[in-house]
């Protein structure tokens, strides 16, 4: 079931992509005013994809509270590029396994999206597609992730879940984009992530 839309979405990601301009789809108002020096931190996520109930679901997490920019955010699974790590694939993966449990093995990677920078922590994010070859059991490290989020993919493209919300950060009031699927409010640089990704699904003459 859905190896057809698969193998087309790994072949669209080896094409030519979307890039900055579908990223900015969603960017909230107040992000050129977030300016940051130039660094070489780097980081990856990964757009986990699984069938779920005859469906194909995405993964993302809602975060723990702590003392930093990304605290109780809904993101996707990833973190920072270490030193152990061969590629940012890798970061991925590895980052995903210890935030939410998944098996290593069971991911196929589909391809890279157009990395991202983030001003409010000055990193670049690769994200990464992957496919996990059975349905997980997720096991989130509670240090890190409060739980996760599994959303079925239809929703997110329904034009009708995205609107535009309030927000109000270090006291600067602004508007954002947000993706509203079951409740949850998606905005931000893993929107922005989404919002390529979703282009890229949209060119896919097949029917999910």
């Amino acid at each position: 079931m859905y190896s057809d839309f698969f193998n087309s979405l790994k072949y669209q990601l080896q094409k030519e992509l979307p890039g900055l301009s579908a990223q900015l789809k969603m960017a909230p108002s107040i992000r050129p005013g977030l300016k940051s020096e130039i660094t070489n931190l780097n980081a990856a996520v990964l757009i986990l994809l699984y069938i779920k109930n005859k469906n194909i679901n995405i993964a993302l997490i809602k975060r723990s509270e702590y003392n930093g920019p990304h605290s109780g955010q809904i993101s996707l699974p990833g973190g920072k590029f270490e030193q152990i790590d061969v590629s940012l694939i890798n970061t991925a993966i590895r980052e995903t396994q210890e935030e939410i449990g998944i098996n290593p093995d069971h991911v196929e990677i589909l391809g890279s999206l157009t990395p991202l920078h983030i001003p409010v922590s000055n990193f670049f994010v690769q994200p990464v597609v992957g496919l996990y070859k059975s349905e997980p059991s997720f096991n989130p490290d509670k240090s890190e992730v409060e739980y996760v989020i599994e959303l079925n993919l239809l929703d997110l493209i329904k034009p009708e879940n995205c609107t535009v919300k309030d927000f109000n950060y270090k006291q600067t009031l602004f508007t954002a984009p947000v993706y509203n699927c079951n409740g949850y409010a998606i905005w931000g640089a893993t929107a922005m992530i989404l919002s390529e990704f979703l282009e890229i699904i949209n060119q896919i003459k097949l029917k999910l």
